[in-house]
């Protein structure tokens, strides 16, 4: 096995452009689960822990952009969970502390695991993943992004650089549920983000699907039932109502962590439970 190490973006480029087919590392805490079980036998390895620039990120007024290489651990405290409360909520989900320091965003969006926690705040904020080549950069929407179980739209010769989030203004957070109170792999999840300045809500939903699901319809129904440029009412009537028709937009499945019943019953708590909150 063949093991690079680059140190800047163009030189990582540079050596997958080279190994298209190498295994790009991070963190590595989906990749190693993958190697120890047998599953995965890279004959090349391109690791990314040394390129110091995807481990930034940066804030402004118009955009929040986010290194593929920026820990969770980063995301749970700080002018980043104050920009993105939901990710910083979804962060705080994620593993041990140990998992945390090491697993990255661009981590989550390379195995693209529809239980992967970052992935639904990814989606209700209507990020772009941003993919480096020798070609230059391309932005890719999130929702054209994941395009199934654990298979995204980046190609061989592409690194996922960073995402771009376009900051809002309004309630917004991540919740889900799993079999145990840490440390878990979710069954279901849900972001929800109100944003003042596009007047909408936007829900996106993890784990019930084989890719991260946008509830448009539920969307579409919510914004006929209240003005999301301002506050949103504590109407329980119209709580309900929205989460049912969110959790009806989900398509879950009976696996050995729930049944498809159970997963669509959390959503539609999770969702409930969401809404109320942010009109407080």
């Amino acid at each position: 096995m063949s093991v690079y190490m680059p140190t800047t973006v163009d030189q990582a480029v540079a050596l997958l452009a080279q190994n298209p087919g190498a295994c790009l590392l991070t963190g590595g805490t989906d990749t190693m689960v993958e190697v120890n079980f047998n599953h995965l036998k890279p004959g090349t390895v391109i690791g990314l822990r040394l390129v110091s620039s995807l481990r930034e990120y940066t804030i402004t007024p118009q955009l929040i952009q986010i290194g593929a290489g920026v820990p969770y651990a980063r995301m749970e405290t700080g002018p980043l969970a104050e920009a993105l409360p939901a990710l910083a909520a979804a962060a705080r989900t994620v593993g041990s502390p140990q998992i945390r320091a090491a697993g990255t965003l661009g981590g989550n969006l390379g195995t693209c695991s529809p239980a992967g926690d970052g992935l639904p705040v990814l989606a209700a904020l209507d990020a772009v993943v941003n993919l480096r080549s020798p070609r230059g950069i391309r932005g890719v929407p999130f929702q054209d992004f994941m395009v199934g179980v654990k298979r995204n739209s980046r190609v061989s010769d592409e690194l996922i650089e960073s995402v771009s989030i376009a900051p809002t203004s309004g309630y917004q957070d991540y919740a889900k549920v799993g079999v145990r109170n840490a440390m878990v792999i979710s069954v279901a999840s849900v972001c929800l983000v109100h944003d003042r300045h596009t007047a909408s809500v936007r829900v996106a939903l993890g784990a019930v699907g084989p890719t991260i699901i946008r509830a448009r319809e539920a969307e579409a129904w919510l914004a006929t039932q209240v003005d999301a440029s301002t506050s949103l009412p504590p109407d329980e009537a119209v709580a309900i109502e929205f989460a049912r028709r969110v959790a009806a937009e989900a398509r879950p499945i009976d696996d050995h962590r729930s049944t498809a019943d159970y997963r669509r019953h959390a959503i539609q708590t999770l969702t409930r439970r969401l809404y109320l909150r942010s009109t407080k």
